[in-house]
């Protein structure tokens, strides 16, 4: 069986407090974008399971894949799961604030269920997604969300940017999570985003924030000058997805004429 786990961007990232267990409660919306992975799982029936990545390039090694891990965990639960082959072919970059690594774990949850038949509740499955890591839980319900907790108490919005063509901008830099946090100091927003994301998106600029901007571009020039090529070259809205390093576009027209890039660059563009 084959499924293709998609992207997603962040409209606006809030850091509200530090909890008591380590993590930050945040404010988000999710929105998933129309990039996607390929994932493959047969039934191996005897052996050890398998593991083969293709695409783009991972500096993640393969026993620490988030899909291998997603396999134990789930048999830990239901330990009849036969040992299986998985092919994952990366078309979004990892590391990049997409969520793909995110995506492919949530995906072989649901794959795995499906090829075994398994009696997974909802709940579980959204228990196992958190425990691989809190963006997970998003990808098992996969439309436009608010996210906050730890991105994992999910609230549907009412939102649909099919009318915008959207624009991907990845400039290879790695950006230490940690340290965008520690960058960090929490606070409460003066508008919500539930109520924000309402406005049409040419009135999000400078409201829709993203916490991780300002220490992230500070870190590394390079990524805030993407959202400063995309604004002047005409994007209603331009921001950060998660911790970086991903810049995004969103434009009211279909036929755009995007800056030059260079060419080691991750671009990509579509609609809706």
């Amino acid at each position: 069986m084959i499924v293709f786990p998609n992207a997603k961007i962040n409209l606006g990232l809030r850091i509200l407090r530090k909890r008591d267990d380590g993590f930050h409660d945040i404010e988000t919306i999710f929105y998933p974008l129309p990039l996607c992975d390929a994932l493959e799982i047969l039934p191996a029936h005897t052996g050890d399971p398998s593991f083969e990545c293709t695409g783009l390039a991972t500096s993640i090694l393969p026993g620490q894949n988030l899909v291998l891990k997603a396999y134990e965990l789930l048999k830990t639960h239901f330990p009849e799961i036969p040992p299986v082959h998985i092919f994952l072919h990366k078309a979004i970059p990892a590391g990049a604030g997409l969520g793909g690594g995110s995506a492919d774990a949530s995906f072989t949850l649901q794959l795995l269920c499906q090829l075994f038949r398994l009696s997974a509740t909802d709940a579980l499955l959204h228990q196992l997604a958190l425990s691989l890591g809190s963006d997970c839980p998003f990808f098992l319900y996969n439309k436009p969300c608010l996210g906050t907790g730890r991105g994992e108490q999910l609230q549907p919005v009412s939102l649909d940017l099919k009318n915008y063509s959207w624009v991907l901008i990845n400039p290879g830099i790695h950006v230490s999570t940690a340290a965008a946090f520690a960058a960090i100091t929490p606070q409460e927003p003066e508008e919500r985003l539930s109520e924000l994301i309402q406005l049409p998106p040419a009135q999000w600029q400078g409201r829709v924030i993203n916490d991780f901007e300002t220490p992230v571009f500070a870190l590394h020039p390079e990524i805030g000058a993407i959202k400063e090529k995309l604004l002047s070259a005409g994007a209603v809205f331009a921001s950060m997805s998660g911790t970086g390093s991903t810049v995004f576009g969103l434009f009211d027209q279909k036929e755009l004429q995007l800056p030059a890039f260079p060419d080691h660059y991750f671009v990509k563009s579509g609609q809706g």
